[in-house]
């Protein structure tokens, strides 16, 4: 056999999958691990951040305590759906409960009510700053729509709405981006 006949083998080739490294974390593998954190936290950070509505110092904080959670679940993840997809669904919870938190959240204010101030716009178009002025419930729909590729039957899942409202969340977020980006 030649020396490097394995490396060009497809066995070797192929990454495993997310179901193969958590089944190995759950054994007790921190390198199965390690590996779905670095496959996975590019996007929960991203998606996070805009949520946020900009770049955030707890970012950082709720990509972690999102990591805690499902390492804490990961043996009732039933498989149903992409593991990416179970963590984004995480993620957007523990953010929107740290946006909760926060206290620029008035007592009895709903997340629907409430609106970032509005962007300082520029020379050019800053889209992170026009999504910091959209609700927080309208940002998290047009994000996990436009950006991430959601149906609005599975935005009604992780929202706990139906998609019809979803639909129309994203609709009133549309026009209020043209808004602030006309």
């Amino acid at each position: 056999m030649q020396p490097y006949a394995l490396l060009a083998s497809p066995i070797a080739m192929t990454d495993p999958t997310d179901r193969q490294l958590a089944d190995e974390f759950l054994e007790g593998s921190e390198a199965a691990f390690r590996q779905l954190y670095r496959r996975h936290t590019p996007r929960l950070r991203g998606l996070v951040l805009r949520l946020g509505g900009r770049a955030s110092a707890e970012a950082d904080d709720v990509v972690q305590e999102s990591w805690l959670r499902a390492c804490a679940a990961l043996d009732r993840f039933r498989w149903e759906s992409a593991l990416s997809s179970w963590l984004c669904g995480i993620a957007l919870h523990v953010a929107l409960e740290t946006l909760r938190r926060d206290a620029r959240w008035a007592a009895g204010d709903t997340l629907d009510r409430v609106a970032a101030p509005a962007p300082v716009l520029g020379d050019g178009i800053d889209i992170e700053r026009a999504l910091a002025a959209l609700p927080p419930r309208q940002r998290a729909v047009l994000v996990l729509h436009d950006v991430e590729g959601y149906t609005h039957e599975e935005i009604g899942d992780l929202l706990g709405i139906v998609a019809g409202t979803s639909k129309s969340q994203l609709a009133h977020a549309r026009e209020a981006l043209r808004g602030v980006l006309a």
